[in-house]
């Protein structure tokens, strides 16, 4: 019995020490488990107090901005090419080159063409030589038809004589007729042949100035319905315009006369002013986005501007000389969560920690009905509900009951649960 008696303390002594040992583990997580409890419920929002950012209302203008994109086209350019086949002999402009209307651009090689130009001249005059001619004999056949029908009138001829005179003459007069025509076809293909010969140089049919050239003395050009553009030319750069697609969400805004301004890369910083000459009605669609084209004339009197530059404009819709305005960011703001008072399932206690309470802001929204913006009053946030006007994407124009210049609207917070 005394040899027992020892293993029995033993292990009495050893279930005290591990039992010991929970213990000092259980203690520290209850007590985190406690003070976050504490936490969660609402015990430490007294430390943690809410800061409101505020901005105050303004008053003053208002403009309400459109932006698009574009490139810088002359107001007219033309294509020239050439109408005939031949090869091109002079090229007696270039580049940058202002030219006059009917200024010559270019030559093509005219030999064959002064050669038909002489062969239809010839044709022309023995056309008219044939007429002449005809003439000649129809005048004698009408002499001879007037002395047969006199005598035969004194009944000295025979009538044979007056009928074959008769046919003499109207031959005569037949051959006229188709002289006559000939004459015309021959006068008609001369005309063709000296518009060919002509055409063989190529003229400015525009003053401006020369923005392209393709054209090479020694090169073939072959007339067909794709001619080759031979030369590109511009009519007065000193005023151009700028052809911007306007986004379908703002087309409705935009109409003719309003006034913009627009940016090119080639000279950052500086602005440029146009008007909005023409809004097209035909959709342009580019990859599902429809977009209209704004024309807008430019003054380019400095020749700063060349085609083809991208722009950005920014075409100003509507201008609000005196509106109350607040920061856009007053619009979407609301109140954090703060902690209700009371209990059941938003109360405090353990039901409290597992359901979560309602926010002042969600609160307020379904109570509100229609925008508002929250004052700061005496620390505390308060809802006024406005009318909301135009914006310029910063400030918005708006109008409430009560709501002033100066006031401050709550735009954004810091701290708080």
């Amino acid at each position: 019995m005394s040899d027992e008696k020892p293993g029995v303390d033993k292990l009495l002594a050893q279930g005290r020490r591990r039992q010991g040992r929970w213990l000092w583990l259980a203690i520290p997580v209850l007590l985190l488990l406690l003070t976050g409890g504490w936490y969660l419920a609402g015990g430490g929002s007294g430390s943690s107090a809410v800061a409101y950012v505020t901005e105050p209302v303004t008053r003053g203008p208002l403009s309400v901005t459109v932006t698009a994109t574009g490139t810088i086209e002359p107001i007219t350019q033309v294509e020239v090419s050439s109408e005939l086949s031949g090869t091109i002999t002079a090229v007696e402009v270039n580049y940058n080159d202002r030219v006059e209307v009917g200024q010559v651009l270019a030559r093509l090689d005219d030999t064959k063409l002064r050669a038909e130009v002489d062969t239809a001249e010839a044709t022309l005059l023995a056309a008219e030589a044939t007429v002449e001619r005809s003439q000649a004999t129809l005048d004698e056949a009408e002499e001879n038809l007037r002395s047969i029908a006199a005598l035969d009138e004194r009944g000295v001829t025979k009538r044979l004589d007056l009928v074959a005179n008769q046919a003499t003459r109207n031959r005569a007069k037949a051959d006229l007729a188709i002289g006559e025509a000939d004459r015309k076809t021959a006068e008609a293909k001369l005309e063709m042949m000296r518009a060919d010969l002509e055409k063989s140089v190529i003229r400015s049919p525009i003053k401006g100035v020369v923005l392209s050239r393709a054209a090479e003395p020694g090169q073939i050009v072959a007339s067909s319905l794709s001619a080759p553009t031979l030369f590109t030319l511009a009519e007065d750069l000193s005023r151009m315009e700028l052809r911007v697609d306007v986004d379908e969400a703002d087309i409705g805004q935009v109409a003719e006369g309003n006034s913009a301004t627009f940016t090119v890369d080639a000279f950052p910083g500086r602005s440029f002013p146009a008007v909005i000459t023409q809004v097209r009605y035909a959709p342009e669609t580019t990859d599902g986005v429809v977009t209209y084209k704004a024309i807008l004339s430019v003054d380019n009197a400095e020749l700063l501007l060349r085609p083809g530059m991208t722009a950005t404009a920014v075409i100003t819709v509507k201008n609000l000389p005196d509106v109350l305005l607040v920061p856009n960011a007053a619009l979407r703001f609301s109140p954090p969560q703060t902690a209700t008072s009371g209990s059941g399932s938003s109360g405090n206690g353990l039901l409290g920690l597992i359901l979560p309470r309602p926010t002042s802001g969600s609160a307020n929204r379904a109570s509100g009905e229609g925008p508002a913006v929250w004052l700061l009053k005496d620390g505390t946030p308060q809802r006024l509900p406005i009318t909301k006007g135009d914006s310029d994407g910063r400030q918005t124009a708006v109008s409430g009951e009560g709501l002033k210049e100066g006031d401050p609207v709550i735009v954004d917070s810091r701290g708080g649960a």
